[in-house]
């Protein structure tokens, strides 16, 4: 990339902005953002509200916390050095490597130079008569810049249950998103978890190793498949280095991004016996194959995928040895796949343990935590440690912390009230010069992948404009639209849809958020990819560029 010039509406307030760029969050989408633009020549500040650089993975420190993605497809695919240096140890690799992986990337690239740790953003307004941003930090600071990047994340604000009593707890009480840095025991102790989602099934597998009795509170029970984890011994990681240029050429046109990929036959095109065959060889594979690499139809086709929720029906009963237990474990309101799948290691088999017991709190509602622990409508829980997997406030959330407001003080949380609005998950109407590196009504899937491709598209159009010597960008209302309306299309059909989820934009814990909405993009990412790189190849003409 060509450094570009960043030239203003008045050259009087070219002294007045502090910053080219500001990004919020120091993350992967953070980082990359931050070298693509300083490659331009900008000058760019990144507020990151943490102690270091990693976004979740900064974090999301709970016990158990790994990826289940591959890590050498989840890795930046942007620099060929950096991916020769790295070695990853397990093939879905634990927090802290992740962790220790993206410091590595910011000191190799020396990014800390330009980041504010500790430096939450509390406000961001936009201001008409200099095209400008003006951004006001928890401390009171203020810094003005012409383009704003939220690289916050979809799943980076933390919900705690709406439970009266929570904060008359005596004992340890931890939300797994702001889990702490020092070590935590969980020897001799009487330990609740709260939440079976994902991160409730890393945890309580985790955890359940040296519990003194531990105590699953479950609202609604989710579809889990095996992860199959395994160390990556030093050829292995070889032949991998090997072959990098190959797996990210395999992710690019995958559907998710995944290195899994839909299979082109429908469920009821094979004869029973393959497809028992199949759905046997995808449960003991690792990953993400059983929902990304299934038969076309699993989640469409009711009847197809009746029968795979019906085979891990099956799977769940044979490795819980209490079957009233096992019973409680099996989805009722959702079939395999229609809620983001959980992958778990063994977690099954620790409702098999003396020490562990489930209880279900649609037979019996939790009333209130108290000093002691937690009472349900049929008896009251003595605990030492309460832990908190309840999820996010998914997509919109951690926009909606921010007092965002864009053209005419329209604050974003009221433009998205209805649920969010984008052009290409990257921009908002009215909101000029503000970019989103992973908003809503981008393609999720395997999620470095989508980023780098964001980062990028950003990058590339903030190029033009200063090539063109352009100092404001909007989208265009009715691009907006269109891409909304692309959007519903992509969804059309989907059994995910039809389900209460995060995905879906369903939250019992977050005010407003009781009512399905278009909360995200159901397409495949080769069809996202195309329809931005026809925007950009076409000179951006959806988006108002003056």
């Amino acid at each position: 990339m060509a450094a570009v010039e960043m030239t203003d509406a008045a050259p009087r307030t070219r002294a007045a902005l502090d910053f080219d760029a500001i990004i919020i969050g120091a993350g992967i989408s953070g980082l990359y953002q931050l070298l693509k633009l300083r490659e331009l020549g900008l000058k760019v500040k990144v507020f990151e509200r943490g102690t270091g650089v990693g976004g979740t993975w900064y974090w999301n420190r709970y016990p158990g916390a790994r990826f289940d993605s591959e890590s050498w497809s989840y890795g930046y695919s942007f620099s060929k050095e950096l991916l020769q240096e790295w070695d990853w140890t397990e093939h879905f690799s634990p927090q802290p490597e992740t962790l220790r992986y993206l410091n590595y990337v910011a000191d190799k690239f020396d990014l800390r130079r330009d980041i504010q740790f500790k430096s939450r953003v509390v406000a961001a307004h936009f201001k008409e008569a200099t095209r400008n941003w003006e951004i006001t930090l928890e401390d009171g600071s203020r810094h003005t810049t012409r383009f704003l990047i939220t690289a916050i994340g979809p799943l980076s604000t933390p919900t705690m249950p709406r439970i009266e009593g929570v904060d008359t707890f005596k004992g340890e009480a931890f939300h797994t998103a702001t889990w702490p840095h020092e070590p935590v025991s969980f020897e001799g102790k009487r330990v609740a978890v709260i939440g079976t989602g994902a991160t409730g099934v890393q945890t309580i597998q985790e955890v359940a190793k040296t519990v003194g009795h531990l105590t699953i509170f479950q609202r609604t029970p989710n579809w889990c498949a095996p992860l199959h984890n395994s160390k990556i011994d030093k050829a292995t990681m070889e032949g991998i280095k090997k072959r990098y240029d190959e797996i990210f050429a395999r992710c690019k046109e995958t559907h998710a991004c995944f290195v899994h990929t839909i299979d082109p036959r429908g469920t009821f095109e094979v004869t029973p016996e393959e497809r028992e065959a199949f759905f046997e060889y995808l449960y003991a594979s690792p990953g993400f194959g059983i929902w990304q690499g299934n038969f076309k139809d699993i989640l469409t086709n009711r009847e197809a995928n009746a029968l795979i929720s019906d085979f891990v029906a099956r799977k769940i009963r044979e490795r819980v040895k209490d079957q009233a237990v096992a019973e409680k474990l099996i989805p009722k309101n959702h079939g395999f796949g229609t809620r983001r799948v959980p992958l778990e290691t063994k977690y099954y088999e620790v409702y098999n343990q003396p020490n562990v017991k489930l209880v279900d709190i649609k037979e019996t509602p939790i009333e209130r935590i108290t000093p002691k622990g937690i009472k349900t409508s049929d008896t009251e829980y003595e605990f030492d440690m309460i832990i908190y997997a309840t999820g996010f406030d998914a997509i919109t959330g951690s926009f909606h912390r921010i007092d965002i407001r864009g053209t005419d003080g329209q604050t974003l949380k009221d433009a998205w009230k209805g649920g969010p609005q984008t052009f290409v998950g990257v921009q908002v109407a009215g909101f000029p010069n503000m970019f989103m590196i992973m908003g809503p009504h981008t393609a999720l899937g395997n999620i470095p992948r989508s980023i780098e491709y964001n980062v990028e598209w950003v990058a590339d159009l903030i190029e033009y404009m200063g090539e063109h010597k352009l100092t404001r960008a909007d989208a265009r209302p009715e691009s907006v639209e269109a891409w909304t309306e692309n959007v519903r299309a992509a969804g059309a059909g989907l059994l995910t849809n039809e389900v209460d989820s995060w995905m879906t934009g369903i939250n019992s814990n977050v005010e407003g958020k009781q009512v399905r909405t278009l909360a995200r993009y159901s397409g495949s990412a080769i069809a996202y990819r195309a329809w931005c790189d026809a925007v950009a190849a076409g000179g951006y003409k959806e988006i108002d560029l003056t």
